[in-house]
């Protein structure tokens, strides 16, 4: 019980980045009184609190997520390094133990996605309750509120695509009951998402050039409404989220998607890029791993990063998979400019095998060591065309609408519209491979084959030379729940074929 009185006060202490406390002064009794008499008494309590919650999203795209998703999934794969294969093998334990014996436990896959998201539910939970009381500007309260809403529905959609049904967490933990939740079901789990979001759009500013980077709009948070909406089956309340994003006109697609993720061009690229993770090199703890790992090894790649590792790469199979003519291929590249100036082939870019596919949709070359500008998107306008796309579909069938929506995406990539008369089922399959093709490394490709109960068939198919063999089992359409929290909260199950 000891333990988990201390991690129940280290939740607490988090929200407060200032706070120094000696050992000696902590005890493991938990006290409330940190928030009720010292903290949240003024407008720059409640800004420290929100940056608190929002600051959990650089820990879960700072890696876990991404580790979760795209090492499991069919359009890359890592070195296998510090356990990160064991993603991509299916062989993972619900103690983690590969990653936790490497030392990377919290960083390298699902149980980060656990842990940050619950840091960050909790810290949204303390403005929620805290923030109402404050004396302060009315519009910004009212923001504050929302954008915490916002990212509590964000945090508990999180967990349930990775982990299926999770203890619903509304109340901020003053004391170790309040901390220990049984799981919910998933619908109340949507039930929940749903309002939080609900509060959010209602409370958040519309898009303008004067939001501050990194925060998310009333129409980003539609659109993130609009996925969620899909993921829950609700067609129509999807697809009207969606089209009120694209009919709002406050965004719009960047001409040339590889500007999309360029980090000379990261402003303009926010009327594409809703809602992202900013990284910035300049300010410690703020830039995101994924630059790192995807660059070539030895930092030898100058256009790629001043250090990178080579721990990350697409299978060939779908480097194959564009149309010559698409020009999001040229996100991947099978050769690499040296820092001597010499083209490096395939064959050399990696020894694990001849055919490393490098993915250069993170990419700094101005970054100072490991420390990086590469934005990671939450939500972009593109990825809302396509969810509109296949939400209208699976309500109304392929319609010219849905078409329309897709055509959106494809002629912006260069190619044709999608081949016309195709059934509902093939257009739905067209959707998920454009989905595929534009998103691919935004830690998204899993949770489409998950959502839709297809890795059991796509999966199997994916291998190469460094993973011959691939064999998810039912099992696998959800990560176990860590161990070590299931050993402190007893009201936590594991989830079915974890036990």
């Amino acid at each position: 019980m000891k333990t988990i009185k201390k991690q129940v006060l280290l939740v607490l202490l988090a929200i407060v980045p200032a706070l120094t406390l000696s050992c000696s002064e902590l005890d493991e009794t938990v006290y409330s009184s940190i928030f009720t008499t010292n903290f949240y008494k003024t407008a720059s309590d409640a800004e420290a609190g929100l940056a608190a919650s929002a600051g959990s999203l650089i820990n879960l795209y700072g890696f876990p997520l991404l580790a979760a998703s795209d090492f499991a999934a069919d359009q890359s794969y890592p070195r296998a390094v510090v356990g990160r294969n064991t993603l991509t093998l299916f062989t993972y334990d619900p103690y983690f133990t590969a990653q936790r014996n490497s030392g990377r436990h919290e960083t390298e896959g699902p149980q980060g996605v656990w842990r940050y998201s619950y840091k960050g539910i909790e810290n949204a939970n303390w403005i929620i309750e805290k923030v109402p009381a404050i004396q302060m500007d009315m519009q910004r309260r009212t923001e504050i509120l929302a954008e915490a809403y916002a990212l509590r529905g964000f945090y508990h959609w999180t967990l349930t695509k990775t982990f299926n049904e999770i203890p619903l967490k509304t109340k901020a933990s003053s004391s170790e009951a309040e901390a220990l939740v049984a799981k919910s079901p998933r619908v109340d789990v949507y039930k929940q998402i749903y309002s939080d979001l609900d509060q959010a759009v209602a409370g958040l500013p519309s898009y303008s050039a004067n939001l501050v980077k990194g925060r998310p709009s009333k129409e980003a948070i539609q659109g993130l409404y609009a996925k969620v909406a899909l993921y829950n089956e609700d067609w129509a309340k999807s697809l009207q989220l969606a089209q009120a994003v694209i009919s709002s006109g406050k965004y719009s697609l960047m001409p040339n998607v590889l500007d999309v993720f360029d980090v000379d061009k990261e402003d303009a690229a926010r009327a594409e890029n809703m809602w992202a993770v900013e990284a910035e090199r300049l300010t410690p703890g703020r830039w995101l791993t994924v630059m790192g790992i995807a660059g070539p090894r030895n930092s030898s790649g100058i256009d790629y990063a001043k250090v990178s590792y080579g721990s990350w790469f697409a299978y060939q199979s779908f480097f194959d998979s564009f149309d010559p003519k698409d020009k999001r291929r040229a996100l991947l590249d099978t050769t690499y400019r040296d820092v001597s100036g010499k083209i490096v082939p395939q064959k050399d870019i990696t020894p694990v095998t001849p055919k490393g596919v490098l993915i250069r949709k993170y990419r700094d070359p101005n970054s100072i060591a490991e420390a990086n500008n590469c934005n990671f998107p939450i939500i972009r306008l593109a990825d809302v065309y396509l969810i509109a796309a296949e939400a209208e579909a699976r309500q109304n069938g392929p319609t010219a609408t849905a078409y329309g929506y897709i055509n959106t995406v494809r002629k912006r990539a260069g190619l044709a519209d999608l081949t016309p008369g195709l059934s509902k089922d093939a257009f739905i399959a067209a959707v998920l491979q454009e989905r595929s093709w534009e998103l691919f490394a935004e830690a998204d490709r899993w949770y489409d084959l998950t959502r839709t109960n297809t890795f059991l068939t796509v999966i199997p198919k994916v291998v190469n030379d460094v993973y011959p063999t691939r064999s998810p089992q039912a099992k696998h359409r959800y990560y176990p729940i860590p161990l070590e929290e299931i050993q402190a909260n007893p009201k936590l199950t594991q989830n079915p074929g974890w036990e």
